[in-house]
């Protein structure tokens, strides 16, 4: 994947309000905001084109971007993004900055791997996935893009829940550091698979149908 996905360039913007940033959209850009790292919020704009080509990457979401601020580098992370209701437009972003050596909390998302080998799910059971991400405390430089779940030796009913899970080294769960059990969320279970059944209103028009048959039959 391109580094440049991850790589945006933005200018400060002055003209606020709600008039302001519908000119902007019209013009094809976004307006966003900068905040955190003990520093001002900073309203800024971006190019849509290339912003929305680079949401289309599930990584650009877990990812430290880089954002070029009237020639100024900024780490950040997206926080919040809101798109049009009908349209393939983003309309608004939050970066949250990102400064070395803080912890940072954010979602990363589950790839869910090997399911094809599971002997459960090749006996006819079917992987339900409760949770699609998982919510981090860990450094910058320790921060995935996504963490792997290996289906390939769950068993029939069982369910794994956030403590079975492997993180990557300096990776900690939010969830988890809430001392508190009932935050041991489930991740993926493998159930059987529901048996098909004939419907009763199909199976007694069949029947009812049958016996008109028979009927004329005779």
């Amino acid at each position: 994947m391109s580094e440049a996905i991850f790589t945006l360039d933005a200018q400060v913007r002055t003209d606020l309000g709600k008039g302001a940033s519908r000119r902007l959209r019209h013009a094809d850009k976004v307006p966003a905001i900068l905040y955190g790292g003990n520093e001002e919020p900073l309203a800024i704009t971006l190019d849509h084109n290339k912003l929305n080509q680079a949401q289309d990457f599930e990584a650009f979401y877990s990812h430290i971007l880089t954002i070029n601020v009237d020639g100024k580098k900024v780490q950040a992370l997206v926080k919040d993004m809101q798109r049009h209701p009908f349209k393939p437009k983003v309309t608004h972003v939050d970066f949250q900055r990102v400064i070395a050596g803080e912890k940072l909390h954010t979602n990363v998302p589950i790839h869910f791997i090997n399911e094809a080998k599971s002997e459960a799910i090749k006996g006819g059971g079917i992987a339900e996935h409760h949770v699609n991400e998982i919510e981090v405390t860990c450094l910058p430089k320790d921060l995935p893009e996504f963490i792997e779940v290996d289906m390939a030796n769950v068993e029939m009913d069982q369910t794994l829940h956030l403590s079975d899970i492997k993180l990557p080294k300096g990776v900690e769960s939010v969830e988890l550091g809430k001392d508190d059990e009932t935050h041991d969320l489930a991740v993926v279970t493998i159930k059987k698979a529901p048996k098909v059944t004939v419907d009763d209103e199909e199976s007694t028009g069949t029947e009812e149908a049958a016996d008109d048959k028979d009927a004329t039959e005779e």
